[in-house]
């Protein structure tokens, strides 16, 4: 059989491990950067990287081969950046593509006061994050009804893993136990999210939106709170919300707060989640030292 390819446009966290789920299997991957030192970094994995910014367009024929394409770089102002620039080279890719993902995030429902939403409810997003990946959704949808792509939709909830988790804040002293009244988020650890990926890989279906979280939604002061009782340390002190000085970014995060339902990914995906909850995931990256 003819060797699989994936394209991601917008190498990081997420693509890179799915990714490393694929050239374990044999595929080939090729990739975006926008550095020419990530791209030294990626071919030294075995991965063709490409640079790609504002001011740098993708080479010609980049797509060529390619079996599936993963979509995840940031939505600009004027839309999909990859879109906008590369729509000609994308109609072409189309034809032999045989599954699109597109990396959105749950901040497309906005606020729901802590209450639940699925992949039926109402897109309303509040954030200005939120509004603009609403919009690449939208452009993705559209060029996938125009080409014959087969684009699926993934809402991640808040991404930890190595390297990037409460442990790894603690020990460097950036963790900080803010407490906003209500307030709960919902989380992916990076692995899980890569599973979700490859069950999507082997069962596409064009136009499906998958809601990509585990099972708890949870105040995030709890789960600093426990990251350092795995650690063996006394938490931080807790801030109330009005009293902390956050930045714009940082505040934003603290404007939704909602239940995000993962009953999707496991019944058409048939996803069993390796970290359920942050307990779970949080305890395997203490015991791998992956922080």
């Amino acid at each position: 059989m003819p060797q699989k390819r994936l394209f991601c446009v917008g190498f990081g966290f997420s693509a890179a491990h799915l990714a490393g789920l694929l050239l374990e299997e044999g595929w080939s991957v090729a990739g975006t950067c926008r550095s020419q030192e990530k791209k030294a970094r990626l071919e030294k994995d075995g991965i063709e990287a490409f640079v790609f910014s504002p001011d740098e367009p993708l080479k010609a024929g980049a797509l060529e081969g390619a079996t599936h394409l993963l979509a995840s770089a940031p939505p600009e102002e004027a839309g999909d950046p990859f879109l906008r620039r590369h729509e000609e080279m994308a109609l072409e890719a189309a034809q032999s593509l045989e599954w699109a993902g597109y990396l959105s995030t749950t901040g497309v429902y906005g606020d729901r006061q802590g209450g639940w939403v699925d992949e039926e409810s109402a897109l309303m997003p509040d954030t200005a994050r939120g509004k603009k990946r609403l919009a690449a959704e939208k452009d993705w949808l559209a060029f996938g009804e125009k080409s014959g792509m087969p684009v699926q939709l993934f809402r991640l909830a808040g991404i930890y893993g190595p390297g990037r988790n409460q442990l790894t804040s603690l020990k460097e002293g950036k963790a900080r136990r803010i407490v906003k009244p209500g307030q709960v988020f919902s989380r992916i650890h990076v692995e899980d999210i890569a599973r979700i990926l490859k069950a999507s890989i082997a069962a596409p279906h064009a136009g499906a939106a998958y809601n990509v979280c585990d099972d708890e939604a949870a105040p995030p002061q709890d789960v600093i709170a426990y990251a350092a009782e795995l650690l063996g340390r006394a938490p931080p002190p807790e801030i109330p919300f009005e009293e902390a000085a956050l930045s714009p970014m940082a505040r934003s995060f603290y404007e939704d707060s909602k239940r995000v339902s993962n009953r999707r990914i496991k019944e058409a995906l048939g996803v069993t989640l390796r970290y359920p909850t942050y307990r779970e995931g949080l305890k395997a990256l203490l015991d791998a030292g992956a922080y």
